[in-house]
């Protein structure tokens, strides 16, 4: 009798169903907790200490992202990607958005100086991926040191009573309330694609969980945390659920045009550090600017 199961295909492991959800639960919040706890820590005993949890974020999503590009055969240039990026975060935290603004310029014109010693075939196609991935990762990311500077002492200084750390702190609680809303909403009534082209497991009314969730928690945290006006936390929130879903839309796209699942293994139950920050990159500029002229 015939075996109708190939040789290959018998000898690949089953792969593991984890429902609707599309992820390991247990193992994304382990690892979810271990890293908001090292979040916490360092935001209450020593802000510097957050800026290299940053710092090491922009170098790790670096890596991810031209491993990712090199299966459409771009090439970016890590070391001055990686270099620049570290800069940027630091001139951001340490000066202002304008020395941001012009540290990223200077970046970019070294990493088109850098690509010149590859030569002529595929400069254009590595020089704009770069400039790219330039504002995608580093200068996204460096609104994160923005809004810690906002409590002005950028060199000791933490906990609660600190502008900076708040402002990080309602930041990150309003995006996970939006990942959380919607994963809970998508699990028990997800019914209609948001997208099915580009992230079939996202649903219309796991958006809606996602907005109930930000508006809630954005109008919690600016006005009992921040001391702000109801209304600015109601729009944080709005901004919040917008822009993150949007962000976490970007990355399907990106995935789905260089033919990968997830940017790397490096997170447990999340996939890459990449499949975590999509939303927050997407989040933070303009929570920061919402903030920044209306509460602090």
């Amino acid at each position: 009798m015939t075996d109708a199961t190939p040789p290959a295909a018998a000898a690949q492991p089953p792969q593991k169903d984890h429902g609707r959800a599309g992820r390991d639960l247990k193992a994304a919040v382990a690892s979810a907790v271990v890293l908001l706890a090292a979040i916490g820590a360092s935001l209450y005993f020593w802000k510097p200490a957050f800026m290299l949890i940053v710092a090491a974020a922009v170098v790790v999503a670096v890596w991810e992202l031209r491993k990712g590009l090199l299966a459409q055969d771009i090439d970016l240039p890590e070391q001055p990607l990686m270099v620049g990026g570290v800069a940027m975060v630091v001139v951001a935290y340490v000066f202002s958005a304008e020395a941001l603004v012009t540290a990223t310029a200077v970046t970019a014109l070294v990493i088109m100086l850098w690509l010149l010693r590859r030569g002529v075939d595929g400069y254009v196609k590595n020089a704009t991926a770069s400039v790219f991935t330039l504002i995608y990762l580093p200068f996204l990311g460096s609104f994160v040191a923005l809004m810690l500077a906002e409590g002005g002492d950028t060199w000791t200084g933490g906990g609660l009573d600190d502008d900076g750390v708040a402002g990080i702190i309602t930041f990150i609680l309003v995006t996970i309330a939006s990942d959380i809303g919607g994963y809970f909403a998508g699990v028990l009534f997800g019914k209609h694609p948001m997208a099915p082209v580009i992230s079939p497991k996202k649903s219309w009314e796991g958006f809606a969980g996602s907005l109930v969730a930000c508006l809630a928690a954005g109008w919690a945290l600016v006005v009992y945390l921040l001391d702000g006006d109801w209304w600015v936390g109601l729009c944080l929130g709005l901004i919040a659920v917008v822009m993150a879903t949007l962000g976490d839309l970007c990355e399907s796209v990106i995935k789905r045009d260089l033919g990968i699942k997830d940017m790397s293994q490096v997170i447990p139950g999340h996939g890459g550090l990449m499949d975590r920050l999509d939303s927050i990159l997407a989040t933070i500029a303009p929570i920061w600017l919402l903030l920044h002229y209306a509460v602090f």
